[in-house]
């Protein structure tokens, strides 16, 4: 290792999908316990226990006598910001909103012919969404809007935020997002809360979304099935791809915003040039150093499990791209738009040295919540569908027309051996 290295090298044969649980066993016991602690003998959450907890978890001050904060308090927030500041979020609230009604306006209530009768589809948001932003390292207005936002685009009448111990722009974040509940609880007891409710105080919620501590994932796991989850999120993760045309200053710059996410956030570099990953590399040591505490011990500590990847090809780079199925995926190329195009698997994709992933942390328009862990094999981010039912339903109003599709009833029902099918088809017959 050279006095600047920073970035693990490794060979294309020994990169693997890494895919973890993201659900730490422990912290799902400590979940358990403590949604448990708050749960009454009617499944709803007791208040004085969910204060409690707050106040034991230091989610709130000892000498708290609530667990809300009011649309008032986050006005008052809001209207103490500098200009620049409430600039910015306005900005950044308008642009994911956009993208967000962009998104609902794609789908739509559809219905076809069918024999004697009519099917279709409606599409319509759940009542209430629960929506959480991470209090530990660093404030996160952005996920507040990130998630609040586009709950509210969907249509949902009903938002709850959660966010331990809120800073005064997580507040404001809250206002211009329209909240209609602030609980400022954090972790497992969060998302219990949101899940089960609290009698006349906290509406049981429909979908609950939004990144969190491992406690939070493992809440989230827990409730699943009570209401909807967005995704089990894990560690944060940035892949770049690129070639000799490339920016070593820029991508260095883009790995270490990455690493400073978390310890356990990872940042990964292919390359199809040897000389580039020297160079980002050497930039990432130089850059890294010029950070304040505590960014750079944050982002050292990750770029631990860090790594660059010389390839043959660009082709090479897009297959372990693929098979990793990064969270977010930058391609810093000769022809970024066609290496962009030949991608499978990633959250979010970033597509020349312009449209760096930070962008889209804070409101190009695109989601920031993204699915981790290779889970984007399967799935996308965070979007307004999170938060819409797709309900089917058929009419038949001419019984003689559809007498085609009732003796297809009757031989398939016996042919599963299900003769109480088979004779409820049989009653429609003429």
């Amino acid at each position: 290792m050279t006095a600047t290295q920073v970035l693990n090298r490794v060979t294309p044969d020994k990169v693997s999908m890494e895919i973890k649980d993201p659900v730490d066993p422990t912290a799902l016991g400590q979940a358990k316990a403590i949604i448990e602690e708050l749960t009454t003998t009617d499944g709803s959450v007791d208040p004085d226990a969910l204060l409690k907890v707050g106040k034991r978890l230091k989610d709130i001050p000892e000498d708290a006598s609530k667990f809300l904060v009011s649309k008032e308090e986050c006005k008052e927030a809001f209207d103490g910001l500098s200009d620049q500041e409430r600039t910015a979020l306005v900005n950044i609230h308008g642009r994911v909103k956009a993208f967000a009604e962009m998104q609902r306006k794609s789908v739509s209530d559809v219905e076809m012919d069918i024999p004697g009768g009519k099917a279709g589809h409606t599409v319509s948001p759940c009542n209430a969404a629960g929506c959480y932003a991470p209090g530990g390292r660093y404030p996160l207005p952005s996920s507040v809007l990130m998630t609040a936002v586009t709950a509210r685009a969907a249509g949902c009448k009903t938002v709850v935020l959660a966010s331990p111990r809120p800073a005064k722009i997580t507040m404001a974040a809250a206002h211009i997002a329209n909240v209609d509940l602030f609980l400022c609880v954090g972790g497992a007891q969060a998302i219990g809360t949101m899940a089960q409710g609290i009698n006349g105080v906290v509406p049981k919620c429909d979908v609950i979304c939004g990144p969190g501590n491992k406690w939070v994932t493992a809440a989230k796991s827990l409730v699943n099935g009570k209401c909807g989850i967005d995704m089990l999120a894990g560690p944060s993760e940035v892949l770049v791809i690129c070639d000799e045309t490339a920016n070593a200053k820029v991508v260095a710059a883009d790995l270490i915003a990455q690493a400073e996410h978390d310890v356990v956030a990872r940042a990964i570099l292919l390359s199809t040039d040897a000389s580039m990953i020297e160079k980002i590399d050497s930039e990432v040591a130089d850059q890294i150093e010029a950070l304040p505490e505590p960014n750079r011990s944050t982002a050292l500590e990750a770029l631990k499990q860090s790594f660059a990847v010389q390839c043959k090809t660009i082709e090479e780079c897009v297959a372990i791209s693929d098979d990793i199925a990064p969270e977010h995926l930058e391609i810093q190329t000769a022809d970024s738009q066609k290496v962009a195009d030949s991608c499978g698997n990633y959250g979010g994709l970033f597509i020349g040295e312009n449209a760096a992933e930070v962008l889209g942390d804070y409101g190009a328009g695109p989601n920031h919540t993204l699915p981790t862990g290779g889970t984007g094999r399967y799935t996308g981010g965070l979007s307004v569908f999170n938060f819409l039912r797709i309900r089917t339903w058929m009419r038949v109003d001419d019984n003689k027309a559809s007498q085609g599709m009732v003796n297809d009833s009757v031989v398939m029902a016996r042919l599963e051996g299900l003769e109480g099918h088979a004779r409820a088809a049989e009653s429609r017959k003429l």
